[in-house]
């Protein structure tokens, strides 16, 4: 049976195209999400992790198999299908993401082993959580950037309210005493 022209020409240009992708010399595993979460005993909710496997040239890799593997006791966790370890494919942005893992009732840090493999190719990396109880997770559940936005904004309130009370912008509960001027020579009193 012959195929027709059309569904040949498209077939060898999906063949040209795919021949075209050049395979990886080298593969690296980049944590983009997950890294020092902190993960409720109480409630039995972790934070997802998720990397990112990239080529010697930073470019992302499609199709690697990503495997999480909590450790075997101590603070760990088990997976939606009852086990340590769940593998994953990288998506077309060469991200892959562990969900479904359910912390243990003990406290401490966890350390997720992951690896990435492509054929004879492979990468590891470390991502370290923590499981604590209920109130230490809420705390946990702010990040550093909005702490830091909050600092940031309470300080430079703080110097908004003493610029505007320096420079007469408005009323202000801030008093500022009168400059006294010490000098040598004949002594005086008053204003500068």
């Amino acid at each position: 049976m012959q195929l027709p022209r059309f569904l040949s020409l498209m077939l060898a240009g999906i063949i040209v195209l795919s021949a075209q992708v050049p395979e990886p010399k080298q593969l690296s595993i980049s944590i983009l999400e997950g890294e020092g979460a902190i993960n409720n005993i109480r409630q039995r909710t972790a934070r997802e992790a998720i990397v990112q496997v990239e080529d010697e040239n930073h470019k992302p890799v499609a199709g690697a198999a990503v495997t999480f593997f909590l450790p075997d006791h101590g603070p760990t966790g088990v997976f939606s299908n009852g086990s340590r370890s769940i593998t994953v494919l990288t998506d077309t942005n060469g991200r892959a993401a562990m969900r479904g893992m359910v912390p243990n009732k003990v406290v401490g840090k966890v350390e997720i082993r992951v690896t990435a493999r492509m054929g004879d190719l492979h990468a590891d990396a470390v991502i370290t959580q923590t499981n604590v109880v209920g109130a230490g997770a809420a705390a946990g559940a702010i990040s550093g950037k909005v702490i830091a936005l909050i600092v940031i904004g309470a300080v430079a309130g703080t110097v908004a309210g003493v610029v505007a009370a320096t420079r007469g912008g408005g009323a202000s509960a801030v008093s500022i005493p009168p400059v006294v001027t010490i000098t040598p020579g004949t002594p005086s009193v008053g204003h500068p």
